[in-house]
């Protein structure tokens, strides 16, 4: 992964990451703009996903939500995620997979937050009613399972293992539905990553004659 991610930014420097950059501004203006006296309802009316809200208004809102930074938490840690994680994705395994890999992984904590909130805050997966009003934006879902999926990828075990523990870390220190997102995110990525191995050898995008092979 090292080797790729060199010669990419060595090759074409900031246009090996395009999509990765554009995003990063994306999730930058609706920072500033859902922080005006304006622009905040708008910035909620697009991108906005609570588990109250009907699902298929959270579908078409997920496409945006992901570039929603999270209220709660500081705009610098979504931008610094996105451009670390999304950037040695794109290069990796292109920038749609990345973005596939990225929603799928977004969709399966949308799905979750209402599972869990049916299933009741008593069962070992369920949620507590309250949370059905959460702000459940940002892009830290897809962060976890990019790096879930890169870490199968290219045979970064340990490394996965330790994303998947930290995680689990997270929801047994602060029980709340972005660290259970996290969790959901992991599971939908880990299929994709089965499902994908029984097809066949994945084929890593390292340049010929350049680093090691995968």
């Amino acid at each position: 992964m090292f080797w790729t991610v060199r010669d990419a930014l060595v090759r074409d420097k900031w246009r090996a990451i395009p999509m990765t950059l554009g995003a990063v501004c994306l999730t930058s203006v609706f920072q500033i703009v859902q922080n005006t006296s304006w622009g905040f309802q708008p910035v909620q009316d697009l991108g906005s996903v609570k588990a109250v809200d009907p699902f298929w208004l959270a579908l078409l809102r997920t496409p945006l939500s992901l570039f929603v930074p999270a209220l709660d938490l500081p705009v610098w840690g979504a931008l610094a995620q996105m451009l670390l994680v999304f950037g040695i994705a794109e290069i990796c395994i292109s920038w749609w997979r990345t973005l596939v890999i990225g929603y799928a992984a977004t969709l399966a904590g949308t799905t979750y937050a209402r599972i869990g909130i049916a299933l009741g805050p008593e069962h070992p997966f369920g949620l507590p009613l309250s949370d059905r009003i959460v702000n459940d934006t940002g892009p830290s879902a897809a962060v976890v399972g990019l790096a879930i999926y890169l870490c199968w990828r290219y045979r970064a075990y340990l490394t996965g293992a330790l994303v998947i523990l930290a995680m689990i870390g997270e929801v047994l220190i602060k029980n709340n539905l972005a660290g259970k997102e996290h969790l959901a995110a992991i599971a939908v990525v880990m299929a994709v990553c089965v499902v994908r191995a029984h097809r066949g050898p994945v084929r890593c995008r390292v340049p010929l004659g350049q680093g090691p092979p995968p």
